[in-house]
């Protein structure tokens, strides 16, 4: 049977939720401890601006939808990532990490994240774009989410992410629809859009977000999120894709899903040689090398909008 679009759609509209409709005054902000709030409020920021990723991941991949319906799908998924980094800003604010209306920094491996998609998103193939997105949902947003709801005992928080959650879920799915309908396309075309990929700038661009997964794997690891948690978040991106044959098809799907294996097994070669030197490298750099925050980036409110 396919998947009808059309309805997805109609259900966003009718799921859709504002920060307004949430009370950040009730009960149970005092439920997060002084030994959690330092270690925390890293995890809350970082959240934070992975949110952001997927916000301009989504933009870019509305540019390039292969319908109109799936095109407004992606601007309502684009808005979303933008509400869930506000609502996980209010509740920083709850919580007592930040101060009047500041708005965490970004670490210098997301800053490196944001210019590369500020730079090649939009001219990025949309097989390669369709692919990266649920890879990071699934493996980043899986596994954050799940641990979050695991060691915080606010109820606030879980209420705000039963939302969250939700739209995920959503984005989840149409992710991999999406991506079976690019399978379904000529292996030519998948072949030129490969191609493109394998160009030096694009190459470098990808080369970013080695550094972002292995920081962020290491940290919610330390953190205590057992691994094995993990494994199975990636799982779910290798479990979700192989159940189609034609996004089996996809290249950059293949790639994608050999790297994100790679990423939670910490005894493979692939940490020793490449992923946790550029950790240590780009923790080097300047902070002018990342360049400035993009505009994109700069719509975070910690005030509760009504959409």
């Amino acid at each position: 049977m396919a998947y009808d679009f059309t309805a997805v759609l109609a259900t966003i509209k009718d799921k859709q939720w504002a920060l307004a409709d949430i009370d950040w005054d009730a009960p149970g902000a005092d439920l997060v401890t002084d030994e959690q709030r330092p270690q925390l409020k890293q995890f809350m920021s970082d959240l934070v601006w992975i949110e952001n990723i997927g916000a301009r991941g989504f933009a870019a991949l509305a540019t390039k939808a292969p319908t109109p319906t799936i095109k407004e799908i992606y601007t309502y998924f684009h808005a979303e990532e933008q509400k869930h980094a506000n609502a996980e800003l209010v509740l920083m604010r709850r919580w007592g990490m930040l101060a009047d209306d500041e708005i965490p920094e970004p670490n210098i491996n997301v800053r490196l994240a944001m210019r590369m998609l500020d730079r090649y998103a939009d001219a990025a193939p949309l097989s390669g774009l369709a692919t990266l997105i649920p890879m990071l949902e699934c493996a980043l947003d899986g596994a954050l989410v799940k641990f979050l709801l695991d060691e915080v005992a606010d109820p606030l928080c879980h209420e705000v992410f039963r939302h969250i959650n939700s739209d995920e879920s959503r984005h989840i799915a149409v992710d991999f629809q999406v991506l079976d309908l690019v399978g379904a396309g000529r292996m030519r075309r998948l072949l030129i859009e490969t191609a493109s990929i394998l160009k030096p700038q694009m190459l470098l661009g990808l080369l970013l977000f080695v550094p972002l997964l292995n920081k962020m794997r290491d940290n919610i690891v330390a953190m205590g999120l057992p691994e094995r948690r993990l494994y199975n978040a990636v799982k779910r991106f290798a479990t979700n894709g192989d159940r189609s044959a034609n996004t089996r098809r996809v290249p950059a799907y293949q790639v994608f899903k050999r790297q994100a294996a790679m990423v939670v097994d910490r005894t493979h070669p692939y940490h020793r040689y490449l992923a946790d030197p550029l950790v240590r490298l780009t923790a080097r750099l300047p902070r002018w090398v990342a360049g400035r925050t993009p505009s994109w980036a700069r719509k975070l409110t910690a005030d509760p909008v009504a959409k």
